[in-house]
Protein backbone atom coordinates (compact mmCIF):
# COMPACT_ATOMS: atom_id res chain seq x y z
CA UNK A 1 0.00 0.00 0.00
CA UNK A 2 1.58 3.17 -0.92
CA UNK A 3 1.84 5.89 2.25
CA UNK A 4 -0.31 8.90 1.78
CA UNK A 5 0.05 10.26 5.51
CA UNK A 6 1.61 13.05 3.89
CA UNK A 7 -0.78 13.89 1.48
CA UNK A 8 -2.94 16.65 2.08
CA UNK A 9 -7.13 15.94 2.27
CA UNK A 10 -8.53 17.23 -1.47
CA UNK A 11 -11.83 17.30 -2.84
CA UNK A 12 -11.74 13.88 -5.47
CA UNK A 13 -14.39 12.50 -7.89
CA UNK A 14 -13.84 10.58 -10.18
CA UNK A 15 -16.96 9.31 -13.39
CA UNK A 16 -16.91 5.83 -14.31
CA UNK A 17 -19.22 3.70 -16.92
CA UNK A 18 -19.74 0.09 -18.21
CA UNK A 19 -21.87 -0.95 -20.97
CA UNK A 20 -23.85 -4.13 -20.98
CA UNK A 21 -25.35 -5.44 -24.32
CA UNK A 22 -28.31 -7.16 -24.62
CA UNK A 23 -31.11 -8.36 -27.09
CA UNK A 24 -34.14 -5.76 -27.81
CA UNK A 25 -36.34 -7.76 -26.13
CA UNK A 26 -34.38 -8.15 -23.19
CA UNK A 27 -33.95 -4.62 -23.04
CA UNK A 28 -37.52 -4.02 -23.50
CA UNK A 29 -38.26 -5.96 -20.96
CA UNK A 30 -35.96 -4.65 -18.23
CA UNK A 31 -37.62 -1.17 -19.07
CA UNK A 32 -41.17 -2.62 -18.68
CA UNK A 33 -40.10 -4.12 -15.32
CA UNK A 34 -40.70 -8.05 -16.68
CA UNK A 35 -37.20 -9.75 -15.70
CA UNK A 36 -38.27 -12.82 -13.25
CA UNK A 37 -35.59 -11.61 -11.03
CA UNK A 38 -37.21 -8.34 -9.84
CA UNK A 39 -36.39 -4.55 -11.12
CA UNK A 40 -32.85 -4.74 -12.75
CA UNK A 41 -32.02 -1.22 -12.69
CA UNK A 42 -32.66 -0.63 -9.08
CA UNK A 43 -31.12 -3.67 -7.97
CA UNK A 44 -28.09 -2.66 -10.20
CA UNK A 45 -27.63 0.25 -9.02
CA UNK A 46 -27.85 -0.57 -5.37
CA UNK A 47 -25.44 -3.16 -5.94
CA UNK A 48 -23.22 -0.65 -7.64
CA UNK A 49 -23.43 1.89 -4.40
CA UNK A 50 -22.39 -1.15 -2.37
CA UNK A 51 -19.73 -2.60 -4.33
CA UNK A 52 -18.25 0.89 -4.26
CA UNK A 53 -18.56 0.79 -0.60
CA UNK A 54 -16.59 -2.45 -0.59
CA UNK A 55 -13.85 -1.57 -2.67
CA UNK A 56 -11.07 -1.91 -0.18
CA UNK A 57 -11.56 -5.36 0.43
CA UNK A 58 -12.20 -6.16 -2.99
CA UNK A 59 -9.36 -4.80 -4.24
CA UNK A 60 -5.69 -5.49 -3.01
CA UNK A 61 -3.68 -2.58 -1.66
CA UNK A 62 -6.55 -0.17 -2.34
CA UNK A 63 -6.85 2.61 0.88
CA UNK A 64 -10.19 2.68 2.42
CA UNK A 65 -11.76 5.67 1.83
CA UNK A 66 -15.15 7.89 3.39
CA UNK A 67 -17.57 8.26 -0.10
CA UNK A 68 -18.55 11.75 0.70
CA UNK A 69 -21.38 10.84 -2.51
CA UNK A 70 -21.90 8.04 -4.43
CA UNK A 71 -24.41 8.04 -7.82
CA UNK A 72 -25.21 5.27 -10.13
CA UNK A 73 -27.50 5.43 -12.99
CA UNK A 74 -28.05 3.10 -15.73
CA UNK A 75 -29.55 4.37 -18.50
CA UNK A 76 -31.13 1.99 -20.97
CA UNK A 77 -30.36 2.51 -24.43
CA UNK A 78 -32.57 1.21 -27.82
CA UNK A 79 -30.13 2.38 -30.32
CA UNK A 80 -26.92 0.59 -28.87
CA UNK A 81 -29.49 -2.16 -27.42
CA UNK A 82 -28.00 -2.18 -24.13
CA UNK A 83 -27.92 -0.38 -20.85
CA UNK A 84 -24.95 2.47 -20.24
CA UNK A 85 -23.92 2.12 -16.35
CA UNK A 86 -22.94 5.11 -15.15
CA UNK A 87 -20.75 5.85 -11.39
CA UNK A 88 -19.91 9.31 -9.88
CA UNK A 89 -18.31 8.95 -6.54
CA UNK A 90 -16.68 11.79 -4.37
CA UNK A 91 -14.68 12.30 -1.18
CA UNK A 92 -12.13 14.38 0.60
CA UNK A 93 -9.25 12.69 1.08
CA UNK A 94 -5.61 11.75 0.49
CA UNK A 95 -6.06 9.60 -2.17
CA UNK A 96 -8.68 9.30 -5.40
CA UNK A 97 -11.79 7.66 -5.57
CA UNK A 98 -11.16 6.42 -9.57
CA UNK A 99 -11.15 2.18 -8.01
CA UNK A 100 -14.22 3.11 -6.03
CA UNK A 101 -16.04 4.57 -9.23
CA UNK A 102 -14.93 1.82 -11.39
CA UNK A 103 -16.13 -1.03 -8.68
CA UNK A 104 -19.74 0.88 -8.61
CA UNK A 105 -19.82 0.69 -12.81
CA UNK A 106 -18.66 -2.94 -12.87
CA UNK A 107 -20.81 -4.47 -9.67
CA UNK A 108 -23.73 -3.23 -11.32
CA UNK A 109 -23.13 -3.89 -14.79
CA UNK A 110 -22.48 -7.38 -13.38
CA UNK A 111 -25.51 -7.69 -10.87
CA UNK A 112 -27.59 -6.52 -14.99
CA UNK A 113 -25.58 -9.66 -16.15
CA UNK A 114 -26.71 -11.81 -13.27
CA UNK A 115 -30.74 -10.72 -13.54
CA UNK A 116 -31.00 -11.22 -17.62
CA UNK A 117 -28.59 -14.36 -18.33
CA UNK A 118 -31.96 -16.65 -17.60
CA UNK A 119 -33.30 -15.38 -20.78
CA UNK A 120 -30.41 -13.28 -22.44
CA UNK A 121 -27.58 -15.55 -23.10
CA UNK A 122 -25.79 -13.46 -25.75
CA UNK A 123 -25.67 -10.13 -22.78
CA UNK A 124 -21.81 -9.12 -22.44
CA UNK A 125 -20.55 -6.71 -20.33
CA UNK A 126 -17.96 -4.23 -22.21
CA UNK A 127 -16.29 -0.79 -22.05
CA UNK A 128 -15.74 -0.22 -18.33
CA UNK A 129 -13.82 2.34 -18.23
CA UNK A 130 -12.77 5.45 -16.00
CA UNK A 131 -13.88 8.44 -17.99
CA UNK A 132 -13.05 11.51 -15.79
CA UNK A 133 -11.39 12.53 -12.45
CA UNK A 134 -10.39 15.32 -10.54
CA UNK A 135 -8.80 16.79 -7.56
CA UNK A 136 -5.23 15.75 -5.65
CA UNK A 137 -1.82 16.25 -7.20
CA UNK A 138 -2.38 15.65 -10.91
CA UNK A 139 -5.90 18.03 -11.20
CA UNK A 140 -8.08 17.20 -13.90
CA UNK A 141 -8.01 14.54 -16.31
CA UNK A 142 -11.33 13.25 -18.80
CA UNK A 143 -10.97 10.73 -21.11
CA UNK A 144 -10.37 12.38 -24.63
CA UNK A 145 -13.22 10.77 -26.66
CA UNK A 146 -15.69 10.63 -23.48
CA UNK A 147 -16.75 14.45 -24.31
CA UNK A 148 -19.39 16.10 -21.67
CA UNK A 149 -20.33 13.82 -18.94
CA UNK A 150 -23.59 14.49 -18.35
CA UNK A 151 -25.10 14.19 -14.77
CA UNK A 152 -21.67 15.05 -13.23
CA UNK A 153 -21.92 15.97 -9.47
CA UNK A 154 -19.64 18.73 -7.87
CA UNK A 155 -16.94 17.32 -5.69
CA UNK A 156 -17.90 16.49 -1.68
CA UNK A 157 -21.42 16.34 -2.87
CA UNK A 158 -22.48 15.54 0.83
CA UNK A 159 -26.08 15.39 0.60
CA UNK A 160 -27.51 11.75 -0.64
CA UNK A 161 -28.96 11.86 -3.96
CA UNK A 162 -31.93 9.75 -5.43
CA UNK A 163 -31.25 7.46 -8.23
CA UNK A 164 -32.08 9.01 -11.67
CA UNK A 165 -33.24 7.04 -14.69
CA UNK A 166 -33.59 8.28 -18.07
CA UNK A 167 -34.23 5.86 -21.33
CA UNK A 168 -31.97 7.04 -24.33
CA UNK A 169 -32.77 7.20 -28.45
Amino acid sequence: MVDVSDKPLTARRAVAEAFVSVEQETLTAIIDGQIGKGDVLTVAEMAGVMGAKRTAELIPLCHPIALTDLVVEITPERSTSGLRVRATAATVAPTGVEMEALTAASVAALTVYDMVKGVDRGAHIRDIRLLEKSGGKSGEWRRPEAGPVPGSVPAACAKPRAFRRRVAG
